[in-house]
């Protein structure tokens, strides 16, 4: 991590509070998922167009995800079947804001994803009688979730100095569940997110000269299948493979 740590406080940086601006809840997403080598030199050339975000003198954050789904594990199955109008329900601590949410998000059929989120004090094994309504309010219809697994990571989260356009770069991913254990320590995944799509992104023309292409991938679906191996994942084989001779590169 030390490499690209100078290069970071090149930055300009920008507060909590002015991020308020690019909150985004309801975006387009783009991925990009990459060699931590890389990451370095994308962020020199991404100096002069954004700014970081810095939080009690940090700008490496760390997040703690706990994500819940059915015993038949709709929401995967659902991502894996790309069907639309999907969701995703899980707390996230973000540790050094000290703040928690519950946060259920939706992929919606023009490809959207929009976040409604509530506030909590810490994150729960167990869904309170307030926190399933508030999911059946939002879905529509009342889902029986249990935890499934955690998710956890480090992200820098840079703001670009003029256009409506946040990214999120995240490093150290591990996840768990009461039996297994994984980790993508070598790989970076980065998400641009905008209000609506525009290939003007400068990361985006930044990452296609460095040969970094946008892919379509799921922190949760990768860990699923990592964790529960004989889940279906057919689909998802080309991702998969992709994955793999990155870790083994």
């Amino acid at each position: 991590m030390s490499n690209f740590l100078p290069i970071l406080s090149d930055f300009t940086t920008i507060t909590l509070q002015e991020m308020d601006g690019v909150k985004l809840m309801s975006r387009m997403d783009t991925k990009f998922v990459f060699k931590i080598e890389k990451l370095p030199s994308l962020l020199e050339k991404m100096t002069p167009f954004y700014r970081v975000l810095e939080i009690n003198g940090k700008i490496i954050h760390d997040y703690k995800s706990l994500y819940f789904d059915t015993n038949a594990r709709k929401f995967y199955i659902d991502h894996h079947n790309s069907r639309v109008n999907r969701n995703k329900i899980r707390f996230r601590e973000y540790v050094d804001s000290g703040l928690t949410f519950l946060e259920v998000k939706l992929k919606n059929n023009k490809g959207k994803t929009i976040k409604k989120r509530m506030k909590v004090d810490a994150i729960s094994k167990e869904l309170s009688k307030e926190q399933k309504v508030y999911i059946e309010n939002i879905i529509g219809k009342s889902v029986d979730v249990t935890a499934k697994q955690w998710i956890n990571f480090s992200r820098i989260t840079l703001v670009h100095k003029s256009k409506k356009e946040r990214l999120t770069i995240d490093i150290n991913l591990t996840f768990k569940n009461n039996e297994k254990e994984g980790n993508l320590n070598d790989i970076v995944i980065a998400e641009v997110k905008q209000e609506r799509m525009s290939r003007s992104s400068d990361f985006i023309r930044i990452a296609k000269e460095m040969s970094i292409l946008p892919i379509r991938l799921s922190k949760y679906c990768i860990s699923t299948m990592e964790l529960w191996p004989n889940i279906k994942q057919n689909r998802f084989k080309k991702k998969l493979l992709f994955i793999n001779k990155l870790k083994q590169a």
